[in-house]
């Protein structure tokens, strides 16, 4: 049996991750589960895979934990450490904890050895250089769970790059790719969080929407393959079943399709090398009849810009624009500024901040701290 960790198991990633493994019992062993304070979801969730293991980051939960997995034999445990101590030590481990609050735990369970999934994106964007390499010293296994990155992950052939012309990562153009700059002015949050495709959290809708969440996987694209960033391209694809495609010199192109469901790409994770079945109806080539693209407009979306110069840059700038954009989305999300201020405060803060490269995931937490402190500054200026 496989032994399997999940860090974040109670967010959409964790749970999808949940019911695949719940499916086949025989097949994988829970080690631990962690989440923030979700008591209820982590005990129950632990009591249902017979974990070994349930954390909680915020230790003012332990007690209440404790209480729900009372007269069980699983082992209850709070802190950052405990969150930390709980990613060691699994075979597979899925790294989905939200924000730079899962650079640690994920640094950890890559530095002790096995096959790490990385759903979140801070270890990549943040912290990228330290992941790949702490990676290659353990001789860890890094896999891709983002839709985006799994399709690519199956369609290089990462053992000759040189074969490879052009990465192309594909984008719904979330709920805003028809409307103009003007439209977008009057942009609600709940108008932004309406995914036409994905059923996902507030934070990523919103990313979708502004396509920041393109630029976010461009840099994490640009880490986790052997090919140069300037041939790694963006498109929109209205239908979200192509996930991405490699275009290689010969003019093969391959792609790989799936519906709009974390579950594939997490089940492709979990079963590597192999594979294993997941309650996903089979694509109906012939009812979809169409599949469309489109360019990326970096005008209207100024974000994929930002991304693009900040993959360019390196250093701390990447790890810069993740730690303004979460800051400019809450506010946001807040109703404290308006939609297209987003990526005025995402480059704003890129302007006012040039630090060091960071040499450890410290520095890099440091650097995640400072550029947060300056983007509320300039939400404070913008506030409605």
């Amino acid at each position: 049996m496989k032994s399997v960790t999940i860090l974040g198991a109670t967010g959409s990633v964790g749970t999808s991750t949940l019911d695949l493994v719940e499916r086949e019992p025989d097949r994988f062993r829970v080690r631990a589960l962690t989440a923030n304070c979700d008591v209820t979801g982590l005990a129950a969730a632990a009591i249902r895979t017979r974990a070994e293991l349930a954390v909680v980051a915020d230790e003012t939960c332990l007690p209440a934990l404790r209480d729900a997995l009372a007269g069980t034999s699983i082992v209850a445990a709070g802190g950052a450490d405990a969150i930390c101590d709980a990613a060691a030590g699994a075979d597979w481990t899925m790294g989905a904890i939200v924000g730079c609050a899962g650079l640690k735990p994920v640094m950890a369970a890559v530095r002790a050895g096995g096959v790490v999934v990385i759903a979140n994106k801070e270890p990549l964007v943040s912290a990228g250089d330290l992941v790949l390499a702490a990676a290659r010293d353990s001789g860890a296994t890094l896999l891709p769970a983002d839709s985006e990155h799994n399709a690519i992950y199956q369609c290089l052939d990462s053992a000759r790059p040189q074969a490879v012309r052009r990465i192309i990562i594909t984008a719904s153009g979330g709920p805003f790719r028809d409307w103009s700059a003007d439209e977008m002015r009057s942009v609600t949050p709940e108008q932004a969080v309406a995914h036409p495709n994905w059923s996902m959290g507030a934070k990523i809708s919103v990313d979708s929407a502004t396509m920041m969440n393109k630029g976010l996987e461009l840099i994490e694209a640009a880490r986790l393959f052997p090919v140069p960033s300037e041939r790694i391209e963006i498109v929109v694809h209205r239908q979200s079943v192509i996930h991405s495609l490699v275009d290689y010199v010969d003019g093969s192109m391959l792609a790989q399709l799936g519906p709009s469901d974390m579950r594939v790409p997490i089940a492709h994770t979990l079963a590597w090398p192999d594979r294993m079945a997941t309650p996903m109806v089979p694509l109906d080539l012939v009812a979809l009849g169409r599949l469309d693209f489109e360019a990326a407009d970096p005008v209207r979306f100024p974000a994929l810009v930002l991304a693009r110069d900040a993959l360019d840059a390196g250093g701390a700038r990447p790890a810069i624009l993740n730690a303004a954009n979460e800051i400019a989305v809450a506010a946001f999300l807040a109703r404290h500024i308006g939609f297209l201020e987003i990526a005025a405060i995402v480059a704003d803060t890129l302007s006012r901040f040039d630090p060091p490269a960071p040499t450890s995931v410290d520095d890099v937490l440091v650097i995640d701290t400072e550029a947060r402190a300056l983007a509320t500054e300039r939400v404070k200026e913008s506030v409605f």
